[in-house]
């Protein structure tokens, strides 16, 4: 690669910055899942608080996941000078997160009646 096609070592910064603001959600999450769990007995009914813990364990996994990908294609992107990959795993994720969010919202609200 010369010097003409490595891309501007600001915007490789930028990106690995990104990926560690995704590897940071991975690990608020999982701390987040494991405390669900173990953590909070008086969060409405056993199963609902597993099943909350487990779900934000999952997404736990899938930021990191998807942040690596995220990663990767940015990197190729600005390696090729090609457009910026689409945002739809982003989309994909803020939703589910905004589901689960409602749900231990649902669940909240349930235990305190």
């Amino acid at each position: 690669m010369t010097d003409n096609d490595r891309p501007d070592e600001r915007f490789t910064l930028a990106s690995e910055r990104t990926f560690l603001a995704w590897m940071r959600s991975s690990l608020a999450l999982l701390a987040g899942g494991i405390a669900m769990i173990h953590l909070v007995p008086e969060f409405s009914t056993g199963w609902v608080r597993t099943t909350l813990g487990l779900i934000l364990i999952g997404l736990a996994a899938a930021a990191a996941l998807v942040g690596m990908r995220r990663w990767s294609q940015v990197e190729k992107a600005l390696r090729d000078g090609a457009p910026m990959p689409p945002p739809h795993e982003l989309w994909l994720f803020a939703v589910t997160l905004t589901v689960v969010a409602l749900g231990a919202a649902v669940a909240s609200l349930v235990a305190a009646l």
